[in-house]
């Protein structure tokens, strides 16, 4: 049986890594073993931060629609029972949009917020009553 060479399929799959591995500092772009190691650690670290980043984009949206619900004189819950009532079907990543790129739309939405929270009276205990209009 004649003898196999791998070679030319050995440099293709190491070039192939370390033409990933560009932009690396150092030797971690230039030699294999370490090259290996930090591609390693780098596509960990990006599975990890792709579910980072919706956690942390959520809690940015949240922010934002909280700061213009108070400039509408809402809190956030308020602001966002209120769509609830009024059956308004907006993410969040929408209303934050909305509230950066367009403020007076946000106070249209959050006007609509509070007229649907006008219909019910909160009593101590936090549960709702009708008021009778």
């Amino acid at each position: 049986m004649p003898r196999v060479k791998r070679g030319e399929k050995a440099r293709r799959r190491r070039k192939k890594l370390l033409n990933e591995a560009k932009g690396f500092y150092g030797s971690r772009s230039r030699t294999y073993k370490k090259a290996a190691e930090t591609l390693s650690r780098a596509r960990m670290f990006a599975y990890r931060d792709r579910r980072t980043k919706k956690r942390v984009m959520r809690s940015l949206w949240i922010t934002r629609i909280n700061a213009a619900a108070r400039l509408n004189d809402l809190s956030y819950s308020q602001f966002l029972k209120g769509l609830h009532k009024a059956d308004i079907q907006l993410d969040r990543r929408v209303l934050a949009d909305i509230a950066v790129n367009d403020p007076e739309g946000f106070k249209k939405i959050a006007g609509i917020a509070r007229d649907s929270l006008a219909g019910t009276v909160l009593s101590g205990q936090g549960a709702e009553t009708q008021v009778a209009t």
